[in-house]
């Protein structure tokens, strides 16, 4: 089941360079300044975001925090963060 891979002194073919799409280190661990409020969301809202979070293996509040961020960052006409900046940025260039 096992066996010893015999590698071969061959020509590999073609290549292509695939772009950088990997997220810089400083921005994984990037964390926006949070204000805690206390609002009321329909039954079938927060059901809604439940059944999608439980979908993508995430937290329904961090969804929700997301979706209002993307829409604050649309209306104000500038980028809130500096990671939307650069999703903004290679959204862009690549299309």
């Amino acid at each position: 089941m096992s066996e010893k891979i015999k590698y071969a002194d061959e020509p590999l073919g073609k290549f292509r360079v695939v772009p950088d799409f990997l997220p810089r280190p400083e921005d994984l661990v990037f964390r926006d300044e949070g204000v805690k409020v206390t609002i009321s969301l329909s039954k079938r809202s927060v059901e809604f975001f439940k059944n999608e979070a439980r979908k993508h293996n995430t937290q329904y509040q961090r969804m929700i925090r997301r979706l209002l961020d993307a829409y604050a960052e649309h209306h104000s006409g500038r980028p809130l963060t500096a990671r939307s900046t650069r999703t903004r940025e290679k959204a862009s260039r690549a299309g």
